[in-house]
């Protein structure tokens, strides 16, 4: 299990803004991934805070992503594909309750533990 914390920051001008806490002070900077429709967001900003451990992430909202409906993003550690936050966008009409956005979500942690199970089988032939 990961040691790493994602706390948001903020959400402005397109760019969700948080911070990943608890790294490992003076080790690698931490392998962090953003998927969207299954697909790596290109652009996400990992720097190193004032803060010993500490690392701002920023991810830019893809263009194709604004607009009706609900947009699941989610955020893992790369290396061991393990789940660290979410972030959700609605857009459009406004929606009675939320089930889309929790249905989005769902559907993008499948797919996240189908990919792991798929390397697990690879790995274990």
């Amino acid at each position: 299990m990961s040691a790493l914390n994602l706390r948001k920051i903020r959400f402005r001008s397109g760019v969700w803004e948080g911070q990943i806490e608890n790294a490992p002070h003076g080790g690698p900077r931490p392998q962090i991934a953003v998927r969207y429709l299954d697909r790596e967001v290109a652009d996400v900003a990992l720097t190193e805070a004032e803060t010993p451990g500490c690392w701002t992430l920023s991810i830019p909202i893809p263009t194709e992503a604004v607009g009706d409906g609900v947009q699941s993003f989610v955020i893992y550690e790369a290396g061991s594909d393990e789940k660290l936050g979410d972030f959700t966008l609605i857009a459009g009409e406004p929606l009675v309750d939320d089930l889309r956005a929790e249905v989005e979500l769902l559907r993008a942690e499948l797919d996240m533990l189908k990919r792991a199970f798929r390397r697990h089988c690879l790995e274990t032939t």
